[in-house]
Formats: structure tokens, sequence, C-alpha cells
């Protein structure tokens, strides 16, 4: 019994030099863990859902150094000129404070439909 408890010991404290069998075991056993444990132990630790904020905003650079805002289309409800431009610094201004809109443009699909809009501003 004595001799039981020392090879536990000793694989519990890691005594075991590379290249001995209790080595080659302890590191096999190890890695039997490591790959199969995740199909049998459900540790729950599935990425949580990320819904994008619904008005779709991207911003990124222009190549004179302003900044362009693209609003997906499902954000506005197009009708006539300055409804649109209403729509949309309603929709950017808690991103980036005030500002006054001196250009946008619908961007269309292939099929024509329109699915975003891109903003230029001023502050």
């Amino acid at each position: 019994m004595g001799g039981a408890w020392r090879t536990i010991r000793s694989f519990i404290l890691w005594s075991h030099e590379r290249g001995t069998i209790q080595y080659d075991v302890m590191v096999t056993l190890i890695l039997l863990f490591v790959f199969f444990s995740p199909r049998f132990i459900h540790f729950n630790d599935t990425p949580v859902e990320r819904n994008p904020h619904p008005t779709g905003v991207i911003v990124y650079g222009d190549t004179d150094g302003s900044l362009v805002y693209e609003v997906n289309s499902r954000a506005v409800q197009p009708d006539d000129d300055a409804p649109v431009k209403a729509q949309l610094i309603k929709i950017i201004e808690p991103i980036s404070g005030e500002i006054s809109i001196s250009k946008y443009e619908p961007v269309k699909d292939k099929k024509g439909k329109v699915v975003s809009y891109k903003v230029w501003v001023t502050r």
C-alpha cells in the first residue's frame, strides 16, 4: 500500500525525469484531457451573441482627412431630401456630436436597391 501512495505522490509532485515511462504517461493523460474533455464536459463557454447597433453606422477616413459615415439604409426612411438629412443627422450626432452634413449619397447594390448612405460631415 505504501508503494501505491508513493507512486501517486510522485505523479502529483511531477518528480519523474523526462524520457521515463512515468513522464510519458503523465503527458499523455494531460493531452487526452485537453483534447477530449470538451466532448464530455460542457463548459458553457459559447461566445456571447453580439447584436450590432440597429442603425449600423460605419465611420472611416476620407482621402482629404475628413470622416465619412456610412449609415445602414434600414435606419432611414427615405421620402425627400430634407427628412433624409434630418434622419441622418439624428443618427450621426449621438456618435460624433454636433455636425452639419456637407453631402450624402445613397450606396446601391447590383439590383439598384439602396443598402446604405455615405455621409460627409463638417463640425
